[in-house]
């Protein structure tokens, strides 16, 4: 254990562990939220681009919930269905908005993330 550390482990799109997750935060807003959730990829694009979607939009709705407007949001996606919807998603809730791809990633990988800082005011 790390002193300051909580560690939660579970599934976020289950109601308990988000619970658990703010009740942890004691309703002090945060700096950084890092989703780094990926589903179980069935090999079916538009079914596992819908999953990859719903992932990215709990973690938005987490971060206009409890994040420092000047915060930061970081999730993991990849390159495909429903891609562009998401980068508009970002640019409609933070003031910057930058994909990433990290040099460790490989490179036929379609893995990459979103960064969006700075929240707007009323979304």
């Amino acid at each position: 254990p790390i002193e300051g550390v909580v560690f939660l482990q579970g599934d976020f799109r289950e109601p308990e562990v988000l619970e658990q997750l703010e009740g942890a935060l004691q309703g002090r807003p945060v700096d950084v939220v890092v989703s780094d959730m990926a589903p179980n990829l069935s090999g079916i694009a538009s079914s596992d681009a819908a999953r990859i979607t719903h992932l990215v939009e709990l973690a938005v709705d987490f971060a206009r919930a409890h994040l420092r407007p000047e915060g930061a949001l970081v999730v993991k996606l990849f390159h495909g269905g429903g891609y562009t919807e998401l980068v508009q998603l970002f640019r409609d809730t933070f003031h910057t908005v930058k994909p990433v791809k990290p040099k460790a990633s490989r490179d036929k990988s379609s893995e990459t993330f979103l960064v969006g800082i700075g929240l707007k005011k009323g979304v």
